[in-house]
């Protein structure tokens, strides 16, 4: 549904939903009951000023009844953040497409403590595009390519490639050049077939029993020695890293942090898989080693190949020994 409240500093205005019924009269009443306790002032001040709107735009006041409206729209207030210590590289633009290569630890959209430092928002504003939306997404903590849409006129013929899975997507990543003791040998390459869910604990997804609905085949690209190990003994052999590269055929939640730990070869510095780590500060030395390094596709608008390839490099891999 369309909003009818443009986009304001980077960030769309949030819609609501009013239920049908209930012990309210008013739309105000409603949003009181749901933020009264943090801000009832600024509640108030926001219906006073027509600050929020209906359906087609209409504003409402505090006599609003809450039949009225099924959806509000409003512009939320948001909290000063901490800038986070990463630059956007702009790969590709045009008058349909933006390409960007997305540093570590910056997520792509707005969400939870992070509003105005994500890719998304900071793009809008940098570039001066409020229409701009992701066509997909990166965690957090994976860095690399990142397509966005420019038009929204022509948004819907490149989001039905993603939706057809007509977009082929290249990663790498840094892990041990041998599996973990007690996992077996891998023969590269492999294809790596599993059944995935989101769990409900904080560990983000899990591999179940079932058919399998996530893919990734994987090729171990070449293998160095790493630096070393932070409290090993000096007199210790350096540990064998290996540098891989992933090709998803399906786009599950962490699904290549996950098949790359159900080998026994877990991607340096991931803090969820195969142990979920205590929640701590970014360590902005020590980013997730998975980057997406490419994307090919069909182009819809000319019909031709393309190819966008990530600049970026994995710093464990930069760093590699002899």
């Amino acid at each position: 549904m369309q909003s009818p409240l443009p986009v304001r500093d980077g960030v769309n205005a949030t819609r609501l939903r009013l239920p049908d019924e209930g012990p309210w009269d008013t739309a105000m009443d409603y949003m009181m009951h749901r933020w009264g306790h943090i801000d009832p002032q600024g509640i108030e001040d926001r219906f006073d000023a027509g600050e929020i709107v209906g359906e087609g735009g209409v504003a409402l006041d505090r006599a609003t009844r809450l039949e009225d409206h099924t959806f509000i729209w409003y512009y939320r207030s948001l909290p000063p953040e901490t800038r986070i210590p990463v630059e956007i590289s702009i790969l590709h633009q045009d008058e349909h497409l933006l390409v960007v290569d997305k540093p570590h630890f910056l997520p792509t959209t707005p969400g939870g403590t992070y509003i105005q430092e994500s890719a998304l928002v900071r793009l809008r504003n940098q570039l001066e595009l409020p229409d701009l939306i992701p066509m997909h997404r990166l965690d957090r903590m994976t860095a690399g390519v990142l397509l966005l849409s420019t038009n929204p006129e022509t948004r819907g013929r490149y989001q039905v490639l993603f939706e057809k899975r007509q977009v082929q997507k290249e990663y790498e990543c840094v892990s041990a050049a041998e599996p973990a003791p007690g996992y077996p040998a891998v023969d590269f390459p492999v294809v790596v077939r599993n059944r995935m869910t989101k769990s409900r604990s904080y560990l983000l997804a899990e591999v179940i029993d079932g058919e399998p609905n996530a893919e990734t085949r994987i090729e171990r690209l070449e293998t160095f020695d790493g630096g070393p190990r932070a409290g090993a003994p000096v007199t210790r052999p350096p540990h064998r890293l290996a540098r891989y590269r992933l090709e998803p055929h399906s786009g599950k939640t962490h699904q290549l942090r996950v098949h790359m730990a159900s080998l026994g070869l877990g991607i340096v510095n991931d803090a969820f898989y195969p142990d979920l780590l205590d929640k701590a500060p970014d360590d902005y030395t020590k980013p997730l080693q998975l980057l997406a390094r490419g994307i090919r596709f069909v182009d819809p608008i000319s019909g031709k190949p393309v190819e966008y390839r990530s600049r970026l490099e994995l710093s464990e891999a930069v760093q590699k020994g002899p």
